[in-house]
């Protein structure tokens, strides 16, 4: 594809505006690809600072980008103009510890974690490994927590750590996740499979009701976030201090302390619950989810706020 000067210009704009930046699809709070998703988890689990351009936003960017890096697939992070590589790339070289370098920040830590694995899991993964010559187990755990197991080419750098005779693998965000967990093989009424219980896992959303959510809220122990636009709070809205997300509000709430107690409410629950669990997934360890919504609050809290 010949690249228009215009849409050249577009780019190197984009490139000259900030150190980092990384062409994605969607926002680094709701990537729209597993690749991008993982990309930001990099990035955002070595600290660094960086601009997006979501090109699901603009197709012309979106097709634009691949043939300035001639590069094929997105997401693609640039720094200082420079193309770097792709999500599998961006992985790599922050586990190795050459993205930090390359950025200035301080090496990853390597330490490998304490692990358990019971001696039924044992059994079970030798048995997979058996079966793939050169092969090693691999397990990654994401900014939410959830883990994935894989047979992986065998790496003698990577971070590893053994229980009972087995070795596992991680990359370095997976490492300090990994700490303290213990791997077991499970076979009752839930089936057959592997379970992994990890100490560090945040508490999952919980629910919150409208009356102990009032209670909170005016003991000074919550964060309330109306995360309804402004014309359906225009029509109901609490009589309390509440936050919402209009503006750079947003912005605001992800730089808060990971351990505000925060609870987010809406109509009757639904949108609410989505705002929580993207905050979950951004660290935060005390959200909740207003169940019943503003409709729950006018019938159980406030019945001068109108319900719509």
């Amino acid at each position: 594809m010949s690249l228009d000067p215009a849409l050249r210009a577009r780019i190197e704009t984009l490139l000259g505006a900030d150190r980092v930046v990384l062409f994605m699809k969607g926002q680094p709070t709701m990537p729209q690809c597993g690749f991008s998703a993982k990309a930001v988890g990099a990035l955002q689990d070595l600290g660094v600072e960086f601009a997006h351009v979501n090109v699901l936003a603009d197709q012309e960017i979106r097709e634009g980008i691949k043939a300035y890096g001639d590069w094929p697939t997105i997401p693609q992070l640039y720094v200082d103009g420079e193309l770097i590589g792709g999500s599998d790339i961006i992985l790599q070289m922050a586990s190795s510890g050459e993205l930090s370098s390359l950025l200035g920040l301080a090496a990853p830590d390597r330490t490998p974690p304490t692990i358990t694995v019971t001696p039924a899991a044992v059994e079970m993964l030798k048995g997979a490994l058996a079966d793939s010559p050169g092969a090693a187990l691999q397990l990654s755990i994401d900014a939410r927590f959830q883990p994935n197991f894989q047979l992986a080419p065998l790496d003698a750098n990577a971070i590893a750590a053994e229980s009972n005779g087995l070795r596992v693998q991680f990359d370095a965000a997976s490492a300090r996740r990994a700490e303290g967990i213990t791997i077991d093989w499970v076979d009752d009424i839930r089936g057959q499979g592997l379970a992994i219980n990890n100490p560090n896992a945040p508490k999952p959303v919980q629910a919150l009701d409208v009356r102990s959510a009032d209670d909170q809220l005016r003991a000074g122990s919550l964060t309330l976030v109306d995360v309804r636009p402004a014309d359906e709070r225009a029509i109901a809205a609490i009589n309390a201090p509440f936050e919402t997300f209009d503006g750079d509000n947003r912005a605001k709430l992800e730089a808060l302390p990971k351990d505000t107690a925060l609870a987010f409410l809406c109509h009757r629950g639904g949108r609410s619950a989505q705002a929580a669990e993207q905050f979950l997934a951004l660290g935060f360890t005390n959200v909740f989810n207003v169940t019943g919504g503003i409709d729950a609050w006018s019938e159980e809290v406030d019945n001068s706020v109108p319900k719509y």
